[in-house]
């Protein structure tokens, strides 16, 4: 197989995980009624731990106000919990509340039972050589970020 038979492989498989991602991501949003930012920030939470409003705004794209604004609402919802930072009493830390993980969890877990149902419809042999290819397709992939 061809360099370029290869990546338009790849492609095609990027483009329909990418969808069905996307697809629960928007299931969730229209479940909740959060915006992709509100969500994004849950998310970013829920992988790296409590941060301040300063890396939201950064890991977003936004500006500290339009962040301020957006955890606010957060808070507000439950979702989010604000406490003093220790280290500075002038910033707060940002924490998922259980209810704001549980808006994660929900998105993690459809996408988990989406791969779930697509493994089920491989054969054994299939699902080795399937897992060897990715294994080998995620080394190159950490190796090159690495860079």
């Amino acid at each position: 197989m061809s360099q370029g038979d290869l990546s338009e492989v790849l492609q095609r498989w990027a483009k329909v995980f990418t969808r069905s991602s996307m697809h629960q991501f928007k299931r969730t949003m229209d479940e909740t009624g959060l915006s992709p930012s509100q969500l994004w920030a849950l998310m970013r939470l829920y992988h790296h731990g409590e941060c301040g409003l300063s890396l939201i705004s950064e890991h977003l794209g936004i500006s500290r106000a339009a962040a301020s604004q957006m955890t606010d609402r957060l808070v507000h919802l439950g979702l989010l919990a604000r406490a003093e930072n220790p280290a500075d009493r002038r910033a707060k830390l940002l924490t998922l509340t259980p209810a704001g993980e549980a808006v994660v969890r929900r998105t993690i877990d459809a996408r988990r039972k989406w791969m779930e149902d697509l493994t089920c419809a491989l054969d054994a042999d299939q699902r080795a050589i399937i897992a060897d290819a990715l294994q080998t397709l995620t080394e190159a992939a950490e190796q090159i970020q690495n860079e």
